[in-house]
């Protein structure tokens, strides 16, 4: 069998700025995550220290997130250290997908806090405690401040990346911790009624939870290889059967994501006969990276029936197939 590996100049040029891009938002993220993750656990001390003091739950609640959260930022920013290094003959993808296996821990984490706080809460309505609102007003504020800035340092950064976007969940989750707390003071402190201050802190887990199993579920379709939602495999399929001259079919297609923002694709192409195979995998290259936003694309050419068909497999899954030799691999 004969192996080739064809490129094409387009795909070049669409797959080297691809990497160029990723490699700018990287290093900018890298750098917002990293300030993120130090204002949040410089400021968790004093949240804690002043929860204890006022017997705020709320309080409690949001340093237990802004502890959890600065480990995480911590996480975040060691995953961006790690898609940095190039691949290895181990890691041929290298480590971009650490981003989101990092995303989906977050979410984990995020899930484990909340229901830790719901439980606190139901302990703090059955006996209600004391709590001072003065001072956790002014620590809640304080607090709240310093989430507004990590939000803003961390909102400039790529939306699309997962482990950013897991990164901005968790300081969301302290901002919202912070003026769920300013709220319960000034309650407190116009009512004295203090059992304001769990029910506050439940509403805030369960806003939460419900973000967090967003993050968790789309950080799983990446990890499960599953086709991106803006991508619909038989559709691209369609797309480059009567777009791209020569090719009579498109079959065995596999598209996916390795980190939610790059895209990659695999199929096999039934070309008709006498089409030039180098030409044809390259348009198909071209067609992929132009209309479809797939910088990687490894494709099979194929004449008469598919070779694959052979094999004793379910290919229930794919799009159609034919059989019989094909010439060539094409990466």
């Amino acid at each position: 069998m004969a192996h080739s590996h064809d490129h094409g100049s387009h795909g070049q040029d669409v797959h080297g700025h691809s990497h160029g891009a990723g490699h700018l938002h990287g290093s900018t993220d890298k750098k917002r995550v990293l300030i993120a993750a130090c204002l949040t656990g410089g400021f968790m001390v004093a949240e804690a220290l002043g929860g204890l003091l006022t017997g705020s739950l709320a309080l409690l609640a949001d340093a237990g997130h802004m502890l959890a959260d600065s480990i995480a930022l911590g996480l975040a920013w060691y995953a961006f250290h790690l898609a940095g290094r190039p691949a290895t003959v181990r890691l041929t993808y290298g480590f971009g997908r650490v981003k989101t296996l990092v995303a989906y821990t977050n979410g984990i984490a995020i899930f484990a806090i909340a229901l830790w706080i719901v439980y606190e809460a139901w302990g703090r309505l059955i006996a209600p405690a004391p709590v001072l609102g003065g001072p956790m007003l002014v620590v809640a504020i304080a607090g709240l401040l310093v989430n507004i800035l990590s939000f803003f340092v961390l909102h400039g950064g790529d939306r699309e990346n997962l482990n950013m976007r897991g990164a901005i969940l968790h300081v969301l989750g302290d901002l919202l911790g912070s003026a769920a707390a300013i709220v319960a003071a000034l309650i407190i402190l116009a009512t004295g009624w203090t059992p304001i201050d769990p029910i506050l802190s439940v509403l805030v887990s369960l806003l939460i939870l419900s973000t967090a199993w967003s993050l968790m579920r789309e950080a799983a379709h990446v990890l499960l290889e599953g086709v991106p939602a803006s991508l619909d495999r038989d559709v691209i399929a369609k797309d480059l059967e009567g777009a791209v001259k020569g090719v009579r079919e498109v079959h065995h297609m596999h598209v996916w994501s390795l980190d939610g923002s790059s895209n990659m694709a695999t199929l096999h192409a039934c070309l008709n006969d006498g089409v030039d195979a180098h030409m044809a995998v390259s348009a198909i290259k071209k067609r992929l990276a132009a209309e479809h936003g797939i910088s990687h694309a490894t494709v099979e050419p194929e004449f008469g029936h598919c070779a694959d068909d052979d094999d004793d497999h379910d290919h229930s899954h794919d799009h159609a197939h034919h059989t019989a030799p094909h010439r060539g691999h094409y990466h």
